[in-house]
């Protein structure tokens, strides 16, 4: 992006205006959740004052509108992961909530006792405990997939997790912690090599990647519209068609049925089979109006910015005495997870909160990764296109401040 585009971009977000602590907000909390923009809030605005209806029961007029609004946002999502069908689009609540309906579908109908899950060291709890709960009577046993010293991938050890009982990868794309971004052709190639199907959890992936899933040809990808720039509470499941409709239903309710009777019910088509009760209307179309957002900037035009931005912090904060970046692996989000040495992560994310800085700190939901790492937790600044390189050399001026502070 030129420097006019990415004022533009940036100015696009009212909440940035705002002040925190009588401090201009500096937010390099984007990993946990993207701001909006003002066309995603009117958008969602504009549905609530304009079109507000539940969708596909209605013959009356808003109802047809609103039905015809949430059926283009599932279109919008199709094209931008380039799905084959629209129909193999589910929308959810979130990445967390794509995750447990697919482990759902396989503890009712796949997994048997003594049956294995292949997971990463990296993954986040939202890929890790829905498995365990998936087992019918008995949790599956799952295999981690080890990584190397500076955060990548051990593709050797990898190959050598699979065995006859293994019925499913379920990996990250990008780490939420390292920023590692996983090798995932490679991952897929090798696990269908096998037999084997696929799961992506792309909730950080899905801003600091181009995903296409008919290349990369995974079986599932699931990732939350708040993660790029969308409202939280819609997140989305992609399945290859012969996956979804081998699943059974995840929840009972309105729209996923054909037909009920109290001795037996019918389930409807894709994707609707999955979609029990009124969906998040406006959110879908709030998901659909920041992914426009996002073709309007170019996707990949926004990732170079975050990578260069990334890549700049990166050297600024190894500048600094005694801060140890945690996650060094050469292709990498838009993430920096860090120590500053001796001192404990909530102390020095508190300290600089008052300076306007919002990170995030704590083991980020990798309580396994944390402890492998022999940390109790990390100090975590993660961008956005918004995002300039004034806020970093800011987010190097306020630790100085705060060691100071912590003596």
């Amino acid at each position: 992006m030129t420097p006019e585009q990415q004022q533009q971009f940036r100015e696009s977000f009212p909440i940035l205006q705002r002040q925190v602590h009588d401090k201009p907000l500096i937010y390099l909390d984007n990993a946990a959740t993207t701001q909006k923009p003002e066309a995603v809030l009117r958008a969602v605005e504009d549905y609530y004052r304009e079109t507000n209806s539940n969708v596909h029961r209605g013959v009356h007029h808003l109802s047809q509108l609103a039905t015809e609004a949430y059926e283009q946002a599932r279109k919008t999502v199709q094209q931008f992961l380039n799905t084959r069908h629209p129909h193999e689009i589910v929308f959810t609540r979130g990445t967390t909530e794509a995750i447990n309906l697919v482990a759902h579908g396989f503890g009712k109908s796949i997994l048997q006792e003594g049956d294995e899950i292949i997971c990463s060291i990296m993954e986040h709890h939202s890929n890790i405990v829905p498995w365990q709960l998936a087992g019918a009577g008995q949790s599956p046993n799952i295999r981690v997939i080890p990584m190397h010293e500076n955060g990548e991938f051990d593709m050797e050890a990898y190959e050598r997790l699979f065995s006859g009982k293994t019925k499913i990868v379920a990996v990250t794309q990008a780490s939420n912690v390292l920023g590692t971004i996983t090798p995932l052709k490679e991952i897929i190639r090798i696990a269908h090599s096998h037999g084997v199907p696929v799961l992506v959890d792309g909730a950080q992936g899905v801003k600091s990647c181009i995903t296409d899933v008919q290349e990369l040809d995974c079986d599932f990808y699931c990732f939350s519209g708040h993660k790029i720039y969308a409202p939280m509470g819609i997140g989305v499941l992609y399945g290859k068609e012969k996956m979804l409709e081998a699943l059974p239903p995840y929840q009972g309710g309105g729209d996923m049925i054909r037909h009920v009777g109290f001795d037996r019910t019918t389930f409807n088509d894709l994707p609707f089979k999955f979609e029990a009760g009124t969906p998040n209307v406006a959110g879908a179309i709030g998901l659909q109006a920041a992914l426009e957002f996002v073709r309007l900037y170019g996707h990949e035009n926004l990732i170079k910015y975050e990578s260069e931005l990334t890549a700049y912090a990166t050297q600024k904060l190894m500048q600094e005495d005694r801060i140890r970046i945690i996650g060094n692996a050469p292709e990498k989000a838009a993430v920096v997870s860090f120590l500053m040495e001796p001192h404990h992560p909530t102390d020095v994310g508190t300290l600089i909160d008052f300076m306007g800085i919002a990170v995030r700190t704590g083991h980020h939901c990798c309580q396994p990764l944390m402890d492998s790492l022999g940390i109790p937790g990390t100090v975590r600044a993660s961008f956005a296109a918004y995002n300039t390189f004034e806020e970093v050399d800011r987010l190097v001026e306020s630790l100085r401040t705060a060691r100071k502070m912590l003596g």
